[in-house]
């Protein structure tokens, strides 16, 4: 159980407090399975303890009740240049380290965030690189692994900061302003683990929809249906 009571299936394990000085660059050390280039992320997010009249304030946010107040979950997202939308951190999974170590160090490095990683997968998906959409096949495809991280320490600098910026927002804005279906569904299966009111989740995912915009909801295909997450293309 997490200091803010959010119970999780498996053991969390945090991020070192050895922050690299600067981002990895290059993909000497890059992890493929096939032809498939191995990526690790997260869904960074806290959950704040607010008084009732404070909650009541901010009918967008998803929370969840106690005898001492409520409790406020806030995701946090980065800004990419020349974008509206947002993303959640993700990069290359690097053959000296585990897949929640390179979560948590991209995580680090995008967001400037570090906190602790749960092992339990939100999920995994297949995405197909920018360059790469025109081409037919797996070419250029890479496959994701997203996990949740319960931040604790944010960073006054980290080093991508130049090209992403951060913003904490609650779940029903997540939903609209997040560039693909699959991080709303790992945003979906992030909130499915928390112990919030199923009618929240789901009224804050059928707002967002209606506001996709046709380009929005072309880039997107389902591939097939897993255990533990939907596999995409995107």
């Amino acid at each position: 159980m997490s200091a803010t009571g959010v119970l999780w299936p498996q053991r969390a394990v945090a991020m070192s407090s050895d922050a690299v000085a600067e981002a990895r660059k290059g993909r000497l050390k890059q992890r493929y399975d096939n032809e498939f280039r191995l990526v690790a992320g997260c869904v960074p997010y806290r959950v704040n303890k607010k008084d009732d009249d404070e909650v009541a304030g901010s009918p967008c946010s998803s929370s969840l009740g106690d005898d001492t107040g409520t409790a406020e979950v806030e995701v946090l997202m980065i800004s990419t240049p020349n974008r509206a939308d947002m993303v959640f951190p993700k990069g290359g999974w690097e053959d000296d380290e585990d897949v929640y170590q390179a979560a948590s160090r991209e995580t680090m490095e995008e967001a400037g965030v570090k906190g602790v990683i749960h092992r339990a997968a939100l999920g995994h998906w297949v995405f197909k690189s920018k360059s790469s959409q025109s081409r037919a096949g797996p070419t250029g495809a890479c496959k994701g692994y997203i996990f949740a991280m319960e931040v604790t320490e944010e960073l006054d600098t980290w080093p991508e900061q130049d090209t992403h910026d951060r913003r904490w927002v609650a779940p029903a804005e997540a939903y609209q302003l997040c560039r693909y279906d699959w991080m709303r569904e790992a945003l979906t299966a992030l909130l499915e683990r928390l112990p919030v009111l199923e009618p929240v989740v789901a009224a804050a995912a059928a707002a967002a929809t209606a506001e996709l915009t046709t380009d929005q909801a072309g880039m997107y295909m389902m591939l097939q249906a897993t255990s533990d997450g939907a596999v995409a293309l995107c």
